[in-house]
């Protein structure tokens, strides 16, 4: 009882305590919603930036070079040695055609006259220190078949050629250059001696005629051997007057006899300062002559003396060595003898007329005069027969 009213008793002073107070404040009316209750704010989450993907860069794929392709080095030029006459001339822009075609190295060798050279190859038969011969004609091709120093090859250029040029049918040689071989004289010297060119062979042992004429020896020229066969064919070898007998008077006129044609023409002829106006050479040489002259001439300071049968067509041939090293290449260069450009350089330096029907001559070989009756003697007889004739030659002009 006391503790309620005791209670009582609190309640009512507080009562009175807040009636005191209203007068100047409102009592705020109860709210029965309870008080706001501000919510932290929830703490950001700062997103981790997503690591930037790094692009690996792809690996470069290094080329793989192709193997290179290997070149074969050039092989050294085959060296081809061709054996021949002195009066050998040829261009060496043409010889260089063939090199540059062929990558080779020609090598020309002159071994002094055409009979010279024969016999320095028979004597190498086998062991050759050249691959080819040029120069072999149709005076001494028996000989050089009959030793057997040539191989046989028949080029494709053959089918160009006339049959009356080709000078071995087994083609051991082939036909390169044909000229006829005849006495030349010199016009200004036989103009100032008040002589008139010979118009037979006979007055050549006359005494206006003592002393000047020049030959070539037979046994080792080719020109001086087709002069001696002309002989022979213009005055017989069994007749009251025959060859020999000519030749001895010859000798009497001191008739000059040299190894080779470089030799009598360019050091006894008088056209070039020797004392001896007539010298066996060819029809073509006055030709040559007036080329030469560079203007100097308008027609030809030499002449040429053509009696029937008194001249000889000198057929020139190419063979290939046998024994060489170079068979192939050796027939190459035949082949390229024979062809066009080569043949037409002949004329303008050796002064004799190409094989081929399709090189043509200078204009200036209009005064290379074609005798109309060269000696008739075959090549059989003068096979037969040469020989002799060079041994009964030597016996009365030279002993």
């Amino acid at each position: 009882m006391i503790r309620s009213t005791a209670i009582l008793t609190i309640g009512a002073v507080l009562i009175l305590l807040l009636a005191a107070c209203g007068s100047d404040t409102a009592v705020p009316q109860a709210t029965s919603a309870p008080p706001k209750t501000t919510a932290a704010p929830a703490p950001k989450t700062t997103a981790a930036p997503a690591p930037k993907a790094t692009a690996v860069p792809a690996a470069k794929a290094t080329p793989v070079p192709a193997p290179k392709a290997t070149i074969a080095p050039t092989p050294e030029p085959a060296t081809l040695v061709v054996l021949t006459n002195d009066s050998f001339d040829i261009g060496k822009e043409i010889i260089a055609q063939f090199e540059e075609s062929n990558n080779a190295s020609v090598t020309i060798q002159k071994a002094g006259s055409s009979g010279q050279v024969l016999n320095r190859a028979i004597l190498e038969k086998g062991n050759p220190s050249g691959d080819l011969l040029y120069g072999v004609d149709n005076t001494f091709l028996s000989r050089a078949l009959r030793e057997e120093i040539f191989i046989q090859y028949k080029s494709g250029q053959i089918g160009n050629i006339p049959a009356q040029f080709i000078l071995d049918d087994t083609f051991h040689v082939s036909p390169v250059d044909y000229g006829y071989v005849n006495i030349n004289y010199d016009i200004a010297y036989l103009d100032d001696k008040g002589l008139t060119p010979p118009e037979s062979l006979e007055v050549l042992t006359q005494p206006e005629w003592d002393g000047r004429l020049v030959v070539e020896n037979p046994a080792t020229s080719t020109p001086g051997l087709a002069f001696l066969i002309a002989t022979v064919s213009y005055f017989g070898e069994d007749d009251d007057y025959d060859y020999l007998d000519f030749w001895a008077d010859l000798k009497k006129n001191n008739v000059a006899v040299k190894e080779g044609w470089s030799e009598a023409y360019y050091t006894d002829f008088s056209q070039y300062g020797g004392d001896r106006p007539l010298v066996v050479s060819y029809a073509t040489s006055p030709a040559a002559e007036l080329f030469f002259s560079e203007g100097a001439y308008e027609v030809p300071p030499t002449g040429n003396v053509l009696v029937d049968k008194a001249t000889f067509l000198q057929i020139e041939g190419i063979g290939i060595l046998k024994g060489t090293d170079n068979e192939n290449l050796a027939k190459k260069f035949v082949d390229f003898v024979l062809d066009v450009p080569f043949q037409e350089d002949i004329p303008g330096r050796m002064f004799v007329y190409p094989v081929n029907s399709k090189a043509q001559t200078p204009d200036y070989f209009q005064y290379a005069e074609v005798p109309t009756a060269p000696s008739d003697i075959s090549a059989a007889t003068i096979d037969a027969k040469r020989d002799d004739w060079i041994d009964a030659w030597t016996s009365v002009v030279i002993r």
